[in-house]
């Protein structure tokens, strides 16, 4: 058998969960910082409370991948996931204005991170089990046409209530505005009702299906599963990576976050240890060995893939965590964020990340043509290049209408990176391997965010002090290397 096409409307109700979903996403990326510095953080603190959101992906993302793949019921393989993910992330978006504290504040956005990541990561997967291999392009297109129609509400929100329905955009220091609190309420019932569209409307195929079509899905047969090992490897340098990091915090008078970084690899290479011990005890179907098992057998595909990625997603976290005091202090010419001026830059800055999610939604629908015609690879580092030169084109502009032409450039990146990299891996993986492989995938996202967000304030504190605007100068240069690290993807992905 081979997987039958999908129409328009089963296009449509495979990604309408994406749009409540990235709904949440704009909402946390456009409001977050701002929710931290009324609460009282300094913008040096900021990359550092940020670090909640990228640990929760890292973690949560391969094990949710890997039960993926393993779940079927009476709901389906993905489906019970998605609407797993939803009730959680409707409360954490309920709550989280509403946070008493900066602690309070941060495990919130903990608790909504993890729950955006338990419903987005099986969508990823579930566009690889629905549509055929020649599809899958403009099935990611589509779901990015959601993404980007999800995240222009979701950016839009405080300012249109502030402007159309006259709610408050200030609140007395220590509070939340009120414009912010009612985007977050609005965002969580848009959110539940999205995912509950797909779950309802869709029907998963059973396992057996699966397992026919995988073996005539562009000739694609079912690979087994890579067998974990019960040696430690290179697990001893990853421990002593951790530990000379850790030392060096204090040697070399790094910032505290830096510490996480060192516990990291420190936790890595004990995992592989464990992993070791449990295969020799005779468990080796363990979650964790299996896990690290696929890691180590990646498709070169993905290899080459998790470097663009890696690249990417730092430039894209660098943007999320500093274009609001960036905007605010160099063309609202303010830095108090209880002021009026601040917090309508904050408001100009939801109408920005609107911009290139307008754009990217438009755009995604043109990169099937696109790749046909240059190939998958060619587009992206187009797409790449795009964003470069609008991160760097704020180091020229101070008009807010001009900072549109940049969102337009970066709106061309977002939509490539919601859709090339994952119409190129998916053609790459065993099918009935789709939810680990993906959930891996996201580490390679996840992992420069934990980065960024561990070293870009020591970053700004030491070499950008009252110059913000230079950390998108950063996020040009890297967002450059991706589209050269994409040189290394085959011409014909």
């Amino acid at each position: 058998m081979e997987k039958p096409r999908q129409g328009f409307w089963g296009l449509w109700n495979t990604s309408f969960g994406f749009f409540g979903i990235q709904i949440g996403f704009a909402l946390q990326n456009a409001n977050v910082s701002r929710i931290f510095q009324s609460l009282g953080t300094a913008e040096k603190d900021l990359a550092f409370l940020w670090i909640a959101a990228p640990l929760t992906g890292l973690l949560v993302q391969p094990v949710i991948g890997h039960y993926s793949d393993r779940t079927w019921g009476r709901f389906g393989r993905r489906r019970p996931y998605f609407l797993a993910g939803a009730v959680l992330a409707t409360l954490a978006l309920v709550g989280m204005p509403n946070a008493g504290g900066l602690l309070a504040a941060a495990m919130l956005l903990w608790l909504l991170d993890a729950s955006l990541n338990i419903s987005m990561e099986p969508f990823r997967a579930f566009v690889g089990d629905m549509l055929p291999s020649h599809q899958r392009t403009a099935g990611y297109a589509f779901q990015t046409g959601f993404i980007g129609a999800g995240a222009v509400l979701g950016s839009l929100a405080p300012m249109l209530l502030t402007d159309v329905f006259h709610v408050a955009n200030v609140a007395v220091p220590g509070e939340v505005p009120p414009s912010v609190r009612y985007g977050f309420y609005i965002g969580a019932a848009a959110l539940f009702v999205a995912v509950l569209w797909t779950v309802l409307t869709t029907r998963e195929y059973s396992p057996q299906q699966l397992a026919a079509f995988a073996e005539n899905d562009d000739g694609q047969a079912v690979r087994s599963d890579a067998a974990p090992t019960d040696r430690i490897g290179a697990a001893p340098l990853w421990i002593v990576a951790g530990a000379l990091v850790v030392a060096g915090v204090g040697w070399l008078g790094l910032d505290k976050p830096v510490y996480l970084l060192g516990g990291g690899l420190i936790a890595f290479g004990l995992a592989k240890i464990a992993s070791a011990a449990l295969v020799r005890g005779g468990r080796s179907g363990n979650a964790l060995s299996q896990i690290l098992a696929d890691l180590a057998a990646m498709p070169e595909t993905m290899k080459r893939l998790a470097l663009v990625q890696f690249f990417t997603w730092s430039a894209l976290f660098i943007m999320w965590i500093y274009t609001t005091p960036i905007v605010a202090e160099r063309v609202f010419h303010s830095s108090d964020a209880n002021s009026a001026a601040f917090n309508e830059g904050a408001n100009w800055v939801g109408v920005l990340f609107a911009v290139y999610s307008g754009v990217a939604t438009l755009w995604a629908f043109a990169l099937p043509s696109l790749a046909k015609a240059i190939g998958r690879r060619n587009t992206h580092i187009l797409g790449l290049l795009c964003g470069a030169a609008g991160f760097a084109s704020f180091l020229v502009i101070r008009d807010a209408w001009w900072l549109m032409a940049s969102m337009v450039l970066v709106g061309i990146a977002w939509a490539s990176i919601l859709t090339m990299p994952y119409a190129i891996l998916s053609a790459a993986l065993p099918a009935k391997k789709l939810g680990i492989y993906m959930g891996l995938f996201n580490i390679f996202i996840v992992l420069p965010q934990l980065i960024v967000s561990s070293i870009m304030g020591a970053v700004v504190g030491h070499f950008f002090p009252g110059n913000l605007v230079w950390a998108m100068a950063v996020a040009a240069g890297v967002m450059t290397l991706a589209a050269m690290a994409m040189l290394r993807v085959a011409r014909d992905a």
